[in-house]
């Protein structure tokens, strides 16, 4: 059961995340990438929301919190799972390691790309 309601949840995400996507392309263009911009922050915001209320209220369980976080919003944007697990080790006292996650991150997961199309680049 849990897997069907990530997989449904992902696929809300995805379908949201593509409508955003053309959205933005048609009224704000392609020359900056707004759209990624926009999911990126707002999926952080609607899990630091979702995951605040459940810590701080209470009452939900594991399906909701699977179909919400890890299924909309994992489908919508993964930069949300980012944030939230740097927000946990920001908030567990492990400053240090929450910046080396944050930085590790975003430069390794920039190199992977290049890497990937260089990878590409060279083999065809």
């Amino acid at each position: 059961m849990t897997y069907l309601l990530v997989f449904l949840g992902g696929g809300l995400g995805a379908m949201f995340r593509h409508f955003i996507n053309t959205v933005s392309g048609r009224m704000l263009g392609t020359a900056f990438p707004y759209h990624t911009f926009f999911i990126n922050v707002s999926g952080s915001l609607v899990m630091g929301l979702i995951a605040g209320y459940f810590a701080f209220k209470g009452g939900s369980s594991q399906h909701v919190r699977l179909f919400l976080m890890t299924g909309i919003l994992g489908g919508y944007t993964t930069f949300s799972a980012f944030s939230l697990d740097a927000a946990l080790l920001y908030e567990r006292g492990a400053v240090g390691l929450a910046a080396l996650y944050v930085l590790g991150s975003v430069a390794l997961a920039i190199a992977g790309l290049f890497a990937g199309l260089a990878l590409i680049r060279a083999i065809t």
